[in-house]
């Protein structure tokens, strides 16, 4: 099995998959088949030194990745023992961490883990309790800080001890009642899940001992791309067996504005001094003139681990360069350029990408696409799970699995519209404080507060429509309790008897949601006994990226 394992591989790679071990830092050039290393890498542990499949542990920063490497480990080994591979993002893995043990720090293993919409709509909530000017301190740009601070491991406490300027003074007021908040709504955010897990490790030695024994052999891609939270998580694990092996390239590294901290990678041999180093530096991917013209910009980074690409392919075709006059000009220099590779080149759409740096420059190629009648899928656009009939129905779902989510509470209560306004609201929040309660415990109180008329009704309706679907929950499939929320909470109905093109829209796109929660029900298999079918469809949506809904077959052609 060893000799086919290693069957094609260079000798450079066949040396970083037999180097099983101790630390291992893998530099891998572009192109230079750091995936196949790390699948095989993974198949020789479990075939040629017997680790248990569980015991294994691969960090990538995509679903799409994992979901790759899961696929390329199970074509080389007995599906069964592929299955029990992690495989994971960071996040993921926190998730499945946090749901086993999060009640460990006081909250539910039912948590929600809000998206950016919703943390931006609690900052909005908090400038205006605290009367900070929303234009002067941008909700953005606050949580912006926030995140940075999280991804730092700062809590509210150390990060107001270090706050100088009028605006860290303000960010260290706003994470303070911020935190506050979302763990009354028992909610985590990205940031969160990270650093909550290392929280964990730190509180519960127990915890993270069960974690470093459990993975024997960890690995993580994308090295350069770690921050300092995913740096102490890797670290924290690896303490166990101190069978890390970490694949990156300093040459690639281009998140430093979201926090990536390069100099990671470049330690590496500071922190492990006993680390043995490979060097990827065949390039399968690319010729030979562009494969040139990378060698000669890269040279000229100071901080590097040096190293040259090189490749067997052929010279290729020169680099071509552009300058347009305008944008438009720019988009039809694209198209042409892409008409004229599909009728020489015998390509289809489904071949080409096009970047661009900010949202703003996508305008004028959508259009131009359109006009030329040239399909395409935006990457990062109005995505299908960022639609409003898609929030408010997994905002339902999320209330009543986790009836603490005051968020969620927020979003739906008045979706579709039961004449609950704003003074109701306020009322109803003052007298959920007053009690101690949840907003949703708060409307099945209603009876008892000082809302007046047809809100209070209507909100005591709500409360009890709620409890009446949770009820079903034991009953049924994530299928069936969507189907529940859709119908009893009146939404469907609504926009059935809308009649309109838009509601139409909208009711397929929800049809469309029911046939990912029946995706979802024949797939599901539980971790363990603790595992909760509807608990864990929350965490799978949450982590989709805008990655993961790009076609995986983009071969369309006219």
């Amino acid at each position: 099995m060893a000799n086919a394992l290693l069957k094609g591989m260079n000798d450079k790679q066949s040396e970083a998959v037999l180097a099983t071990e101790g630390p291992l830092l893998i530099m891998a050039g572009a192109g230079s088949g750091k995936t196949r290393v790390l699948t095989h890498r993974v198949a020789y542990l479990i075939e040629e030194k017997g680790i248990n499949p569980w015991r294994i542990l691969a960090i990538t920063f995509t679903n799409k990745a994992a979901r790759e490497m899961k696929e390329r480990i199970a074509k080389m080994l007995d599906p069964e023992l592929a299955k029990d591979v992690w495989v994971s993002t960071f996040h993921a893995l926190c998730v499945r961490i946090l749901r086993r043990d999060i009640q460990k720090l006081g909250m539910n293993r039912a948590f929600t883990i809000a998206d950016p919409a919703e943390q931006k709509t609690l900052v909005k909530h908090i400038l205006a309790d605290l009367n900070i000017d929303p234009k002067r301190y941008d909700p953005k740009a606050l949580l912006a800080a926030i995140s940075n601070a999280k991804n730092d491991l700062k809590t509210p406490e150390q990060y107001a001890k270090s706050a100088g300027t009028p605006f860290e003074q303000t960010t260290a007021t706003v994470y303070a009642e911020y935190q506050k908040r979302m763990r009354s709504d028992q909610a985590l955010d990205f940031d969160d899940l990270i650093m909550q897990t290392i929280i964990l490790f730190q509180k519960d030695p127990e915890t993270l001992k069960f974690y470093q024994n459990k993975f024997q052999y960890i690995h993580v891609d994308e090295y350069q791309d770690t921050n300092e939270a995913q740096y102490q998580l890797v670290h924290m694990l690896a303490d166990g067996y101190r069978n890390l092996c970490v694949v990156g390239d300093a040459d690639q590294s281009i998140y430093g504005w979201r926090g990536a901290n390069m100099q990671n990678i470049l330690d590496f041999k500071k922190d492990y001094p006993d680390a043995q180093v490979v060097l990827l530096e065949q390039n399968y991917r690319s010729t030979k003139n562009i494969l040139q013209a990378a060698n000669d910009v890269i040279k000229n980074n100071k901080k590097r681990q040096v190293k040259t690409l090189w490749t067997e392919n052929k010279t290729g075709d020169k680099i071509t360069y552009y300058r347009a006059q305008s944008e438009l000009d720019e988009a039809y220099f694209v198209i042409k350029t892409i008409e004229q590779d599909i009728r020489v080149g015998k390509r289809k759409y489904g071949d080409f990408a096009v970047l661009y740096r900010t949202n703003a420059q996508s305008r004028a190629i959508e259009e131009a696409f359109v006009k030329s009648n040239i399909p395409y899928k935006m990457v990062g656009g109005h995505k299908f799970y960022d639609r409003k009939e898609i929030r408010d129905a997994l905002a339902y779902f999320r209330l009543v699995i986790n009836p603490d989510d005051d968020m969620s509470f927020n979003r739906i209560v008045n979706e579709p519209k039961r004449g609950i306004g704003d003074t109701s609201m306020e009322k109803l929040q003052a007298f959920a404080t007053q009690n101690g309660w949840s907003l949703l415990e708060a409307a099945q109180n209603a009876e008892l507060s000082d809302v007046s008329g047809k809100a209070r009704g209507a909100l005591a309706k709500f409360g009890s429509t709620i409890k009446q679907i949770q009820a079903k929950k034991d009953k049924g499939t994530v299928t069936d309790l969507m189907q529940a929320i859709l119908d009893d909470t009146g939404y469907l109905p609504t926009l059935k008897n809308a009649g309109t093109v838009e509601a139409d829209t909208r009711i397929e796109n929800l049809q469309e949601l029911l046939s990912v929660t029946q995706q979802f029900d024949e797939r599901y298999e539980p971790e363990d006994e603790n595992s909760d079918i509807f608990v864990d469809f929350i965490a799978d949506l949450a982590l989709v990226s805008d990655q993961d809904e790009v076609e995986e077959d983009a071969r369309r052609s006219r």
